[in-house]
């Protein structure tokens, strides 16, 4: 782990709160000691409840980088990543990730994501969220054309 880049990381989240962009939080990923991705978290001024600072810092740097995974990458991040980016931050399989503030200290300040954490672990049908499968003939199934196609790119 590299000081400067969590210092990036907690410089970019301070100037997001300067700028009134959204919450206390930045991100960046770095590969080969190079920052290649940043975002904070813009989810107030973009109306859109995905934009974290990690996410927003995987896009850009999946954008930068021509590719949908973070192979060798490091992300840095102003905080311990919440559910739904420790979710993607999977799928982007950067080798590691470093973080400054925990989720314990983010619910101190009212960021607090244990509810989600607790929903995950429970079955589907005990989720306060409404999730049913619907089952029924259909003669579109992506599934099946996603099994016989052979020419798709395998993630």
């Amino acid at each position: 782990m590299k000081e400067e880049f969590m210092k990036y990381a907690l410089k970019i989240a301070y100037e997001n709160i300067e700028k009134t962009n959204g919450g206390p939080f930045g991100a960046v990923v770095v590969k080969d000691d190079k920052v290649v991705g940043k975002g904070t978290n813009v989810v107030t001024t973009t109306n859109d409840p995905s934009a974290h600072a990690e996410i927003s810092a995987i896009r850009d740097a999946c954008k930068n980088l021509n590719d949908y995974q973070l192979t060798n990458c490091e992300i840095y991040t102003s905080c311990e990543p919440c559910p739904m980016c420790l979710g993607a931050i999977y799928w982007a399989r950067p080798k590691a990730v470093y973080y400054f503030n925990t989720r314990e200290e983010a619910a101190k300040i009212g960021f607090d994501d244990q509810y989600i954490y607790d929903q995950i672990a429970l079955n589907v049908e005990a989720r306060k969220l409404i999730m049913k499968k619907l089952d029924f003939n259909s003669d579109k199934l992506p599934f099946q054309l996603w099994q016989a196609t052979t020419d798709k790119v395998e993630y």
